[in-house]
């Protein structure tokens, strides 16, 4: 079958076309496999290529094939999904340590990993959801803001800060998003009450106590500001980093957490769903080819145009 490898840490051109064998289910007991349609380039594609994140693999190294989100159609059977089921999900690439990601045509997966796609929804808008949407609700969850409060999402131009923008108005909460200026009118539209402007800390902090003088509830970062956002959060508030890998120092009983995006089916389904009856709206800057990683992963580093690059395959 056909991959795209990683075949040496650097920039976009170590990623190369190549073959290997379809993956077998006798191989992997409970694990079944899915004929791929669609694969979304994520931030963490990027890191691990780079080498980046070579310490946090341990010992694996290139050759490898990278990948989280896909969407494609059900070989084998799962439990509750017979086989032609179109179904989407992600693979947590990091904590399998196998090396075996989506940028493929077939890839063994577990079925807890998978929900199915409604018709309404093309592969293309499915791959582009699962980890990014995941993320943002299970930043929600932690966050755990009663309705009405008022919560922060910094990188509300992203991919992860949007999908939270539109949860987090669906639940009810009060919403500032900070991102950039030209996506005011539609960061409204799904649900901001506020919108600030990127740029300098203390102009961002002006921005959000424009809309909240009492400070905000609560901040999910997906930006990854850290510190410099803290003065804008209450006492005993909450702040919810997209990364462990920037996290402020809590302050002033203000509650410190980082979101690490996990596989969850049922909650997938609903998303899936809600995407599905336009309750939901994903962004896909572009569509290429499987054997274009390379390109593809040039654009998200250029950051050529917002939302997810999905890969056809």
């Amino acid at each position: 079958m056909r991959v795209v490898e990683v075949t040496a840490y650097g920039g976009p051109e170590v990623l190369v076309s190549a073959r290997r064998p379809e993956p077998d289910p006798a191989d992997a007991p409970g694990r079944v496999r899915v004929r791929l349609k669609a694969a979304a380039v994520n931030q963490a594609d990027l890191k691990i290529r780079s080498g980046r994140l070579a310490a946090a693999l341990g010992e694996l190294a290139p050759p490898f094939v990278l990948g989280y989100d896909f969407a494609g159609v059900l070989a084998d059977p799962a439990p509750g999904l017979p086989a032609g089921t179109r179904v989407a999900g992600f693979v947590p690439w990091v904590a399998e340590g196998t090396g075996t990601g989506t940028y493929a045509e077939t890839i063994l997966v577990d079925p807890a990993w998978l929900a199915p796609v409604p018709d309404e929804v093309d592969f293309t808008a499915a791959a582009s959801l699962p980890l990014p949407a995941l993320t943002a609700a299970q930043a929600l969850d932690l966050l755990a803001l009663p309705e009405g409060a008022t919560l922060l999402v910094t990188g509300a131009s992203g991919v992860v800060g949007r999908l939270a923008v539109q949860l987090a108005a669906r639940s009810g909460l009060r919403v500032i998003a900070l991102g950039d200026a030209a996506d005011a009118h539609e960061l409204r539209v799904l649900g901001a009450h506020g919108v600030v402007g990127r740029g300098a800390p203390d102009e961002v902090i002006t921005g959000v106590l424009g809309f909240a003088p009492e400070r905000v509830d609560g901040v999910l970062d997906t930006a990854l500001i850290a510190d410099p956002l803290l003065p804008a959060v209450k006492d005993g508030g909450v702040f919810v980093s997209a990364s462990g890998e920037r996290m402020p120092v809590a302050e002033r009983d203000i509650r410190v957490d980082a979101v690490v995006g996990r596989p969850d089916a049922a909650r997938l389904k609903e998303l899936l769903e809600l995407l599905g009856a336009g309750g939901l709206a994903t962004r896909v800057a572009d569509v290429l080819p499987l054997e274009e990683a390379a390109e593809a992963h040039r654009r998200v580093e250029a950051g050529h145009r917002p939302g997810r690059i999905v890969l056809m395959i």
